[in-house]
């Protein structure tokens, strides 16, 4: 049977002299997307995982990224897989 899969989107606001460094770091992280950004430094990050436990530890470790000053849980949606309701 398939997981459930969790959706989360997240604003995550870095130093804009660190910018290119935190994009950087942030595509070797796995099952996440960057999207919208900004020159002050923001940026929309998608993240798709089991859990919310592994939304939370990723949380953790993009503000633990040097240079990341804030990340934000916007959205957060839970994709039931057939059969399941969530």
């Amino acid at each position: 049977m398939d997981e459930a899969l969790h959706i989360a989107s997240l604003l995550v606001h870095a130093r804009p002299e660190l910018f290119a460094a935190v994009k950087a770091n942030l595509r070797l992280l796995p099952d996440l997307e960057l999207h919208q950004e900004s020159p002050q430094g923001k940026l929309v990050v998608v993240v798709e995982a089991s859990d919310e436990q592994q939304i939370l530890q990723r949380i953790d470790q993009i503000s633990n990224i040097p240079g990341v000053l804030n990340a934000a849980l916007v959205y957060h949606e839970l994709l039931a897989s057939e059969g399941e309701t969530p």
